[in-house]
């Protein structure tokens, strides 16, 4: 068995941070490094719908040993505790998050801190004073903190006038959910891997897809995104800067318009006569601006959103389409990823179980966990599969595999 103690030394991020578009254009005959040779084994784990065990899956990683995962979002309706199960991960990831995980956040709690808690913030500790400076007077007792002698105070009933519950335990699934992640959580911004010579570029969080954007209000308090065109220049900045000898991998939730509007296509609409395009503008806006302006080399594009089966049993989706200039864009969204494997009883025989809601017998026999796999070697992707990992208690073993690209092919 592999131990996890060898991908414990994989390579660790530089954690950037773009929030400022350049004053000057890049020069488009800028050649970037001729030197690049990132090679690489990246795990893609799509929307996940409660569908993760630390203990399983890390065992159908340790066999897979790759030296990054990306996590497409969509945990469950803001399932803070297994978010936080995503973070122990003890290999390199990043993360960006879904609309599922924002499903009852409409609004930055974060920022609606209540008074009683503004006026312990002032930290009037070590003095003498009885309180009741005011109707919870912040700025009153803020000038109180500021005297500059040894001070205690008490806070009065009237400091308390409009509070009745403590908000600072009140944090919304999302903050939650993000303090989990720490700066794993990739929307809008860079993350670089020098020792093997990529950055990933987060898109929008909380994509749910199509024109509009879904939680305006979240986006506009903690990112300051107002609108597509302000999200697309987001996403444009973060990428600006990159290393000059890194390819970049772009994850997002959901992908960017303009790669099919049929139902099976790669963000067809499913669920209405007709299809449409259900892509992200901005994250197409971006990357259509980075090709332009930049020399930036941008061969692979990762998200999910879109599910692998159609709604109403139409069939199943195209997850990948390889685009006129090679940039490959990938839908890792399998949902359910994950298959039960339960033994007839009295056989060695083991079946399949394909309902998501399913729970394990006592002749279970463990799992199948959906990752699809992408091999890059010299700077470009020489192949990617779906790849279905067998746990059975501490046997592992690649179950199935079904390759969607082959360079050469």
């Amino acid at each position: 068995m592999i131990s996890l103690g060898a991908l414990i030394h994989a390579p660790a991020p530089c954690f950037i941070s773009t929030t400022q578009r350049s004053t000057s254009s890049p020069d488009p005959t800028t050649v970037r490094s001729s030197s690049m040779a990132a090679s690489a084994r990246i795990a893609v784990v799509g929307d996940v719908h409660d569908d993760w065990s630390l203990e399983e899956d890390s065992k159908a990683l340790q066999l897979l040993q790759p030296d990054l995962v990306l996590f497409t979002g969509d945990f469950g309706n803001e399932n803070v505790e297994l978010v936080q199960s995503i973070a122990d991960l003890n290999l390199p990831k990043v993360v960006i998050l879904g609309n599922h995980d924002s499903w009852k956040t409409q609004h930055f709690s974060g920022k609606r801190k209540d008074g009683v808690q503004r006026q312990l913030e002032c930290q009037i500790w070590c003095s003498s004073q009885a309180g009741d400076f005011g109707n919870e007077n912040v700025e009153l007792v803020q000038s109180i903190a500021d005297l500059n002698l040894p001070k205690v105070v008490i806070l009065g009933n009237h400091d308390s006038w409009k509070t009745q519950h403590f908000s600072g335990k009140r944090k919304d699934g999302v903050q939650r959910q993000l303090e989990c992640l720490g700066e794993e959580h990739v929307a809008y911004k860079r993350l670089d891997f020098p020792t093997l010579k990529l950055s990933v570029v987060g898109g929008r969080p909380f994509s749910c897809g199509g024109e509009q954007i879904f939680r305006r209000s979240l986006l506009s308090a903690r990112y300051g995104v107002q609108d597509m065109d302000g999200s697309a220049d987001r996403i444009y900045n973060a990428a600006l800067g990159t290393p000059e000898d890194h390819m970049v991998i772009f994850l997002a939730h959901n992908g960017p318009t303009g790669l099919g509007s049929n139902l099976n296509d790669i963000c067809g609409k499913d669920w209405v006569f007709g299809g449409g395009d259900h892509g992200d503008p901005d994250l197409a806006q971006a990357i259509s601006h980075l090709k332009e302006t930049t020399k930036i080399s941008i061969p692979l594009v990762v998200f999910g959103h879109m599910h692998k089966e159609l709604a109403y049993g139409n069939g199943l989706r195209k997850m990948i389409v390889v685009g006129a200039d090679k940039t490959i864009y990938l839908n890792g969204a399998i949902v359910p990823r994950v298959r039960r494997l339960v033994a007839e009883q009295g056989t060695d025989n083991t079946n399949f179980m394909n309902n998501e809601t399913s729970v394990f017998s006592p002749g279970s026999r463990g799992t199948m966990r959906a990752f699809t796999l992408v091999e890059i070697l010299e700077g470009r992707v020489d192949k990617i599969a779906e790849t279905w990992v067998s746990v059975i208690e501490d046997e592992t073993a690649i179950g199935e595999e079904h390759v969607l690209f082959q360079r050469g092919n």
